[in-house]
């Protein structure tokens, strides 16, 4: 731990987060199974909501002023922040579901992008597997002796390489006491690694891979202050975890 670095977390901390994390890893793989043609998002929202609190946590984005649902649902060409709305997913929709834990005093952040569909969508699939594979090179690169700049590179390298967008105007950031914190963790790298903040023992951040199958343009779609969309009406897709920087590598807390 690093004296007077407000960024880290001690290691009772981190367990605290881990503990939360736990419950929101399980959260959305419940609701990854419930996902089917025909559910609304505010389907998916009542639920995340109702599984959150039989675990004995919070929804962390009622915490967020303005916000007040448990998700955010970003069906097709939504980038974040989508309002859960009584749209019902169709076969061939791809649905990001965003969702947040707040336990003991700790937030912890987790979004995974899901195919609504049981039949094979090549196209699609390889969209989703290559923003997956980035959040877990990103993951990979957050070790001590590395920089941000290290994550937003694995990030960019594995997104564009396969010739998507990294969205520029949406980022990784810290968390823990704050949905948000310190310090921003890009997807992509627009400066030498070297200028980037280092990572220390016991930071928290939430990894974010958030991605266009088109260009990287978006837009406030609708008058809600939240939705953002794609520019040109391609897909999108967002992956996230939350993990901690610890001497042995990073630890998913969101698992």
């Amino acid at each position: 731990m690093t004296l007077g670095n407000p960024l880290v977390k001690t290691k009772e901390e981190i367990e605290i987060m881990r503990q939360g994390g736990k419950i929101l890893a399980y959260v959305l793989s419940e609701l990854a199974n419930y996902i089917k043609p025909d559910i609304s998002e505010l389907d998916i929202d009542r639920l995340a909501e109702k599984l959150i609190l039989e675990k004995g946590a919070v929804p962390g984005f009622k915490k967020v002023d303005g916000y007040k649902h448990a998700t955010c649902i970003s069906t097709n060409d939504v980038v974040v922040h989508g309002i859960p709305t009584e749209y019902r997913l169709k076969e061939g929709d791809i649905v990001g579901i965003d969702c947040g834990v707040y336990y003991k005093g700790f937030h912890t952040d987790m979004a995974q992008t899901l195919r609504v569909s049981t039949q094979n969508y090549n196209k699609i699939d390889k969209f989703l597997e290559t923003g997956e594979k980035a959040m877990w090179e990103g993951i990979k690169a957050a070790k001590l002796g590395n920089r941000i700049g290290d994550i937003s590179k694995a990030i960019q390298d594995v997104v564009e390489g396969q010739r998507y967008s990294v969205v520029r105007s949406l980022i990784g950031h810290g968390v823990g006491k704050e949905l948000h914190e310190e310090p921003e963790v890009p997807g992509f790298l627009d400066q030498a690694i070297s200028r980037t903040p280092k990572l220390y023992d016991g930071m928290t951040i939430a990894v974010e891979v958030i991605y266009n199958m088109g260009k990287s343009d978006v837009i406030y779609s609708i008058n809600d202050g939240w939705t953002i969309k794609s520019k040109d009406g391609s897909l999108s897709g967002l992956f996230e975890r939350t993990i901690a920087i610890t001497r042995e590598g990073p630890l998913i807390l969101t698992k």
